[in-house]
């Protein structure tokens, strides 16, 4: 039986938590959340019966050890736990991958990470083609764009509110051009996927990065293109976001799914 650590019970962690009940007899699952959510969050797990769940408010409480921590909690939750999962056998996939723009924090999980033997995890997220983007580096990837494109209410909350009026826009409006790197800075909760791509490609520098408003989009709309000695790319996805979260995108959940049951699988896509 697999043995996997959810840390943050917030929409993706909700998602994710409620697909694996299918999942109930080849895998246990443990919640790690802040003391303050830990009854609401020990009341809410117990609708994913026959899914063993245990939900705890320090990785010290867990009863065993998980070989999988899945961080679902935001950037701050990757430099607290990342290390200390590492540390304690576990592999760490990360869904808020922005926070690896910090160059040092990065640092610090890699040498973790090869010290203990572990790994550290990146799922694509909300976009298609990360492999491509991979692939292509390893032969002449000369120039990676991503332009993310979502409705007002989504940047609201954000850095956008201090560069345009959110509430009054009529039409796109591109708030933001410039790296990958500047873009997970200062849009933490937005531009993960600048932070995959980059990570998947050129890195975070030389990704070029543009972030627009728009009204009339139909969903949290991602483009990625590329080219370089192996071509050219262009993949767009219109993904619908998460009902409980406009910025999350319902595809990054799903992938964080994916991960988890590839733990699982026999032949592995």
């Amino acid at each position: 039986m697999r043995h996997i650590l959810l840390i943050g019970m917030g929409a993706i962690g909700r998602k994710v938590a409620g697909a694996l009940r299918a999942e109930s007899a080849a895998l246990r699952l443990a919640v790690l959340v802040r003391p303050q959510y830990l009854a609401d969050v020990r009341a809410r797990t117990g609708a994913l019966a026959p899914l063993a769940v245990e939900v705890v408010d320090r990785i010290e409480g867990l009863q065993a050890t998980p070989e999988l921590a899945v961080e679902c909690a935001g950037h701050a939750a990757v430099a607290e736990f990342g290390e200390t999962c590492l540390a304690a056998g576990m592999d760490f996939l990360v869904t808020s991958v922005g926070a690896l723009a910090d160059p040092a924090l990065r640092a610090r999980l890699e040498r973790t990470a090869r010290t203990y033997a572990r790994r550290v995890l990146i799922p694509a997220g909300a976009v298609a083609g990360i492999d491509a983007l991979a692939a292509a580096r390893n032969d002449g990837l000369a120039r990676v764009r991503y332009t993310s494109r979502k409705p007002p209410r989504a940047w609201r909350g954000t850095h956008a509110e201090k560069l345009c009026d959110l509430d009054a826009i009529g039409q796109p409006i591109e708030f933001y051009r410039g790296n990958a790197g500047d873009a997970a800075r200062l849009f933490p909760q937005n531009a993960n996927v600048a932070a995959t791509i980059a990570l998947a490609g050129l890195g975070f520098e030389a990704t070029e990065c543009s972030l627009t408003a728009d009204p009339g989009a139909p969903g949290n709309v991602h483009l990625i293109e590329a080219e370089g000695a192996f071509g050219q790319l262009r993949i767009e996805v219109r993904g619908k976001p998460l009902p409980e979260n406009p910025k999350t995108s319902t595809l990054a959940a799903l992938s964080v799914l994916r991960a988890i049951r590839s733990r699982l699988d026999t032949i592995q896509i």
